[in-house]
């Protein structure tokens, strides 16, 4: 057990009267955690507060050498009114390896769990009812260290957010293009596209842009040295389906981010009876793959959409389509089923649920 204060807000926000129109990471409930790392001392000072803004000094680590970790995860009502947490050990599990990576401190997954607990315990009816929706959990950790020289630091704030966020698909699950950057690249093995870092993110934005430009919801990215195999699709990680049998994901090779939802999606294709192989992915061959019709479903794994079919590929000045414009029917049923498992509609046979108390 850990020392944990919770101090409540004196008056509490009027919360979205339309959950259909809650968007993303644009509201969030009336408190936050936070707890402290100083060296020698250790974690120390979890506290429970009204949400506020933060005061850093301008010399702070993190506002120059970008030493940050965050993770994103999601707390879901079930039909019952109680709500599930999906994995959220991996998510800390995984935190403290991007912490590890970053050359910053980790935290006791106890720790991490218990201060969560006690912060959905204040703020839980922010976890919305309608079908669709969840509240999103954003751990996140930065450097404080006050001194302009790049060395790790030696004191960090650890805080988590909570946004109660809209149906990712509020029309249907729509498939979306996808445009192939072929000039600027996300990571390299050996670089931090392991961690989930701000960097890894807005090197991407560039790419975003101008993909937006041309019409692409998302940037399909190849690896860093070669520019010639699949790596990460956005935010998510990317997979193809062959002969409606067999799901194709690149593998994990130091520049990819290991998704929790890619993993949970490889396991549960598993139980549900499909082939899935981890290997190197050549964009030369998916293209072939949708031009012969060799490949039938493409679809990004993420925390925000869980599944994204995609139904068209730009790349170097040729756009080839995958499957009829609509979700393809293994994307459906594994779209189903995990949803269905965090929300409590579905039998959880891999224990990844924890009921929030």
């Amino acid at each position: 057990m850990y020392d944990i204060r919770i101090t409540k807000a004196e008056a509490l926000k009027q919360k979205p009267a339309d959950e259909s129109k809650l968007g993303f990471g644009r509201i969030f409930s009336d408190h936050m955690l936070r707890i402290n790392y100083n060296e020698g001392v250790g974690w120390h000072d979890a506290r429970v507060t009204p949400l506020e803004n933060l005061s850093l000094h301008p010399a702070s680590s993190v506002l120059h050498y970008s030493q940050e970790i965050f993770e994103g995860a999601k707390c879901y009502r079930r039909a019952d009114g109680g709500m599930n947490l999906f994995r959220i050990r991996d998510n800390f599990e995984r935190m403290n390896r991007s912490a590890a990576r970053m050359g910053m401190a980790t935290m006791p997954i106890g720790l991490y769990m218990e201060s969560l607990m006690a912060l959905l315990s204040v703020d839980k009816e922010w976890t919305p009812h309608q079908d669709g929706t969840s509240l999103y959990i954003r751990p996140t950790m930065i450097a404080t260290k006050e001194y302009l020289g790049v060395s790790a630091s030696d004191s960090y704030l650890y805080f988590v957010l909570l946004s109660p966020s809209g149906a990712y698909y509020a029309s249907g699950l729509a498939p979306v293009g996808i445009y192939v950057e072929d000039e600027h690249v996300r990571a390299v093995r050996g670089g931090v596209g392991i961690a989930k870092t701000g960097g890894n993110y807005s090197a991407s934005i560039l790419a975003g842009m101008k993909a937006k430009k041309l019409g692409y919801a998302q940037v399909l990215w190849l690896d860093g040295v070669e520019q010639r195999y699949v790596e990460e699709v956005g935010a998510m990680n990317m997979m193809f389906v062959y002969g409606n049998k067999q799901i194709v994901t690149p593998v994990l090779n130091g520049s990819i981010l290991s998704g929790i939802t890619r993993d949970s999606t490889l396991k549960l294709a598993k139980h549900l009876g499909y082939k899935t192989e981890e290997r190197p992915v050549p964009i030369d061959e998916v293209i072939r793959g949708a031009r012969s019709g060799a490949i039938t479903e493409a679809f990004g794994t993420g925390t925000a959409a869980v599944i994204s079919p995609v139904n068209k590929i730009f790349f170097k000045g040729e756009e080839v389509f995958i499957g009829d414009n609509t979700i393809g029917p293994i994307a459906q049923k594994l779209y189903d089923t995990l949803t269905g498992i965090q929300y409590g509609r579905v039998e959880d046979p891999f224990g990844w649920i924890t009921p929030v108390p």
